[in-house]
């Protein structure tokens, strides 16, 4: 069963999951090989009310189709800087209800975790991994919100197509601990 519906939005059961899955969607159009994008989530009827003029330039101007919550994608994140360390930097206002991130990774099955050499740093670990025959491209979308909900869509580049995007909770747990940070404080 496909996870979009015939007019384009993503059917979910949650407003999580479908903001997750509609950041994957536009991450998808934009192609692969992308820099990691940062998604302010907000409560679209809070949205219509309070900035009315942002919502109509969104779209989002009538009930009709509108999602519970909407991405706002934020500035481009700093290239070079290590991902963990520019979330840590992140204060969100009280409006934001929740943030999400897309990344592109190299992942590697379980079963060659036991082959991994010894003594690699970051960077020679990093080169091991993109010259694993195993490898796999992937596309990992994960998206937080203040009350501690979690949500993850992952996308593999060699199944590239809006039926094979899995979804789930705990697929990402330490991003979504980072993100969740961002809300602390």
């Amino acid at each position: 069963m496909s996870n979009v519906s015939p007019s384009g939005p993503p059917m979910a059961a949650s407003p999580l999951t479908r903001a997750v899955l509609e950041i994957d969607e536009y991450a998808s159009g934009l192609g692969w090989d992308q820099p990691a994008r940062l998604f302010a989530l907000v409560d679209t009827a809070q949205l219509r009310a309070q900035e009315p003029e942002l919502a109509a330039q969104l779209g989002l101007d009538s009930d009709e189709a509108a999602a519970p919550l909407t991405p706002i994608e934020q500035d481009e994140l700093p290239s070079g800087a290590p991902l963990d360390e520019f979330l840590a930097t992140i204060a969100w206002p009280d409006a934001v209800t929740g943030c999400a991130l897309t990344v592109e990774r190299l992942m590697l099955p379980p079963s060659a975790e036991g082959s991994v050499p010894d003594g690699l740093d970051e960077a020679g670990l990093a080169r091991w991994v993109a010259e694993h025959p195993d490898r796999q491209e992937v596309r990992m979308t994960v998206a937080v919100l203040r009350d501690g909900a979690r949500e993850s869509a992952i996308r593999l580049r060699e199944k590239d197509s809006p039926t094979d995007v899995l979804t789930g909770s705990d697929l990402v747990p330490a991003l979504a601990e980072a993100l969740s940070a961002t809300f602390e404080g």
